[in-house]
């Protein structure tokens, strides 16, 4: 069983859906979206079989309430 999508995509299982994680697990980024920072986290999450989204990531340069990295 994959780990990760990109674990999943090496196998040729190509409707892989990873286990639901709960946002508590792992931490929210403060980093600009489209930033090279944001970009590391995306792959990072990725590389560890996390979700690549958290409800509180920054999501524009406006947002008001950022997350801490």
């Amino acid at each position: 069983m994959p780990s990760s999508v990109l674990d999943a995509i090496r196998l040729g299982i190509w409707d892989y859906e990873p286990e639901k994680v709960e946002s508590n697990r792992f931490d929210p980024t403060g980093a600009l979206p489209g930033s090279n920072e944001k970009l590391d986290i995306l792959a990072r999450r990725l590389a560890d079989g996390l979700p690549l989204w958290h409800p509180e990531d920054r999501r524009s340069y406006d947002d008001t309430v950022r997350a801490e990295d």
